[in-house]
């Protein structure tokens, strides 16, 4: 499947634009033996739930559909995966239009829509995401203690005094980059001077 697919591809990093829903990342995307890693799949995976399908985009600087079809009158006999070779590692291009034909033909006899298959397949990435790696490996845990139930002055519990949260163990999640070092710091801070 997709993951002994992935394994060949192991070692290799590109920036990539990630989204689910709403979220959008555009950062490091690293293959790895176990799968896919890297800031833009950590950042996403804050907003991935499992049964979710996750997009990449592998070029996301490159207007695909125009060089394509530029390349189709500029060097017709020039096949669509030794040109994409000169976008992404070479590795990556094949292992991603390896199940294409009309990736492996001169571009002169590609149709319009042989060109969006492969541009589909590039750019339009649908990956369904079997898991994360769970805690063991976590940069950053969703979800926590309901910051409602705790004062945002002390962070003491409204409903047992005595007892205070700080940090990650509240619902609060911070994108990759210290933000989660720095809450748990402040909070820690706060609810230091009240205790």
């Amino acid at each position: 499947g997709d993951k002994a697919a992935l394994q060949t591809l192991s070692g290799i990093s590109v920036t990539a634009r990630v989204t689910c829903g709403n979220a959008d990342f555009k950062e490091q995307l690293l293959f790895t033996h176990r799968g896919l890693s890297g800031p833009a799949i950590l950042q996403i995976s804050s907003y991935w739930q499992p049964g979710e399908t996750v997009t990449v985009d592998l070029l996301p600087d490159l207007n695909l559909a125009e060089l394509l079809r530029d390349a189709k009158k500029t060097h017709p006999k020039k096949h669509a995966r030794s040109l994409i070779g000169t976008h992404l590692p070479r590795r990556l291009a094949d292992a991603r239009l390896e199940e294409l034909a009309c990736s492996r033909q001169p571009l002169a006899s590609l149709s319009g829509d042989a060109l969006q298959r492969i541009g589909a397949r590039l750019k339009q990435w649908q990956i369904k995401p079997g898991g994360t790696e769970g805690n063991r490996t976590a940069e950053v845990t969703v979800g926590g203690v309901d910051c409602r139930a705790v004062s945002s002055k002390t962070f003491e519990a409204g409903a047992v005094p005595g007892l205070h949260f700080i940090g990650e163990v509240l619902d609060v999640t911070g994108q990759l980059g210290g933000y989660n070092l720095q809450w748990a710091w402040s909070s820690g801070f706060c609810a230091g001077r009240w205790v």
